[in-house]
This record gives C-alpha cells, sequence and structure tokens, in this order.
C-alpha cells in the first residue's frame, strides 16, 4: 500500500475524495451509467476505483488539506467542474433524443409510451430506442477511454483544490446547445424527408379518392416507409454520429484551454 501510496495522509484522503466528486458528477449528468440496471453499490464502487487509479498517478500535497472551510470550498469546484463536463455528454446524447421524439411523431409512435431509465419518465418507442443505440456506439467507438482521458486531462488542466473560471464554460456549452437540435435533425432528416413525401402522396389520394378514409390509412403506411427508411439510413448514419460525438470532444477542448487565473496558494492541487 505504501508503495502505491507513498503519501497516505489527510491531504492524499482529501485529493482522492476531491478527484471522486468531479469523476461522480461527470458520470451523474451522462447516461453510460444508467443504459443498464445496475445496483448503486455498483456504482459507487465503480467511481471509487476509477478515482483511486487517477489519483494513483497524481501526487497531492499535504498542504491540500487545511480545513473543512477550504475543503468544502474545493469539493463545489469539483462538483461544478464534473456537472460541466457531463452536461457536455448530456448534450451530445440529447441529439438523439431529440432525433427520436421528431420520428415517433412523424410516424405516431408518441401515443405509445415506455419508462426510461435515464430519465425515469415515460417516453416514446422509437426516442428510448435512439438512446440505446448512442450508448452503444459510444461504447463500440470506444467513448468510454475517450472520456477517462477527458476526465484525467481535466485534473492536469484543472488541478484539485485550485480555483476554476465557471463563467468561462458558459460560452463552449451555449454553442453546443445551440448545435443540438441541428444535429439532431441531422440524425434523422433522410427519413423525415421520406415521411414527408408520403404525406404529398397520401394529400393527393385523398384528394381523389374522398370516400378513402385518409387517418386510418395514413397510419400504416407511414409507419411502414418509415421503418424502411430508418432501416436504410442505419447505413448511412455513422457520419452524423460522429459528428455528434466530436460535439463532446471540441467543447471539453473550449473548456480546457480556457486560461485559468493563478492559483492563489501554489503548494495546493496537484504536484
Amino acid at each position: 500500500m505504501s508503495l502505491v501510496f507513498p503519501e497516505l495522509g489527510l491531504g492524499w484522503i482529501a485529493g482522492v475524495s476531491l478527484v471522486a466528486l468531479r469523476v461522480a458528477a461527470t458520470f451523474l449528468m451522462t447516461p453510460v451509467f444508467y443504459a443498464m440496471p445496475m445496483p448503486a453499490t455498483v456504482r459507487m464502487l465503480l467511481v471509487a476505483g476509477m478515482s483511486l487509479a487517477i489519483a494513483s498517478g497524481l501526487g497531492f500535497a499535504p498542504a491540500l488539506w487545511s480545513g473543512w472551510a477550504a475543503y468544502l470550498s474545493a469539493a463545489m469546484t469539483e462538483i461544478g467542474i464534473g456537472l460541466t463536463l457531463g452536461l457536455g455528454v448530456l448534450l451530445a446524447f440529447g441529439a438523439f433524443a431529440v432525433a427520436g421524439q421528431l420520428l415517433d411523431v412523424q410516424l405516431g409512435y408518441g401515443i405509445a409510451q415506455i419508462i426510461d431509465p435515464v430519465t425515469s419518465r415515460p417516453v416514446p418507442i422509437l426516442t428510448t430506442a435512439f438512446s440505446y443505440l448512442a450508448v452503444l456506439v459510444f461504447f463500440l467507438v470506444d467513448g468510454h477511454h475517450a472520456l477517462l482521458r477527458g476526465v484525467a486531462f481535466s485534473l492536469e488542466r484543472f488541478p484539485v483544490g485550485e480555483p476554476w473560471p465557471l463563467s468561462q464554460a458558459f460560452g463552449p456549452l451555449l454553442k453546443q446547445t445551440t448545435g443540438l437540435f441541428s444535429l439532431g435533425f441531422a440524425l434523422a432528416a433522410p427519413v423525415v424527408f421520406c415521411l414527408l413525401l408520403v404525406e404529398f402522396v397520401l394529400g393527393v389520394v385523398s384528394r381523389n379518392l374522398p370516400q378513402m378514409n385518409m387517418f386510418a390509412m395514413g397510419f400504416p403506411v407511414k409507419i411502414l416507409v418509415g421503418l424502411v427508411a430508418l432501416s436504410v439510413w442505419f447505413a448511412g448514419i455513422g457520419g452524423v454520429m460522429t459528428r455528434v460525438y466530436s460535439s463532446i470532444a471540441t467543447t471539453w477542448e473550449s473548456i480546457f484551454i480556457v486560461e485559468r487565473p493563478p492559483s492563489t496558494s501554489p503548494e495546493r492541487g496537484v504536484r
């Protein structure tokens, strides 16, 4: 134990706990932990294990612990950093939710509701399917590795116990939020276009055959065409999904390159 953690003491314990707060806050805002049913104890152990693994490569100064007042202030800062980083991930996954909700409304699946494990509220079928697809592809492209590397780099860029310019992170997050809807529409645009053509065809048919019930006929036709178009679109959706995941890295880089104020206490933080 002493070989791995040579400076075990109050400073080291305070540093690990602050790292754990940042990691926990980051994952709290992401759907990665909630995609599959997982006991709360397992989640806590995963956060603790990752925090210890990350902290083992950092050297915490003994002066990191200087009383409860300073520790609580540093804890609030770490939670703020973690929530901000997690919000960048959550906004990217939100693009998939926007695409799913758009298709649910167009296909008529908005009537059928199921429970979303991330938000614990009823959501339409395709919205949940897109959310699961987002998490699955996120793991397939090693997004979880990039997420951990990003958290580790944030500890180098913003060491624990030092002030952090929270106000300067609003710009990158606001920029990602504005792109959320455009990326969400891009994920569903070809299918929406096909459904728009179906609406035109049904309108022409209803004008020439007014005796037909277009309301009863339109639902199965739109569902069939929508699902076929969605199946074909999955073959080329990879480029748009890459743009969605790239928005996480772009936002985090914009946050990391912010000029942080000089530390008022050079001895604190990561050595």
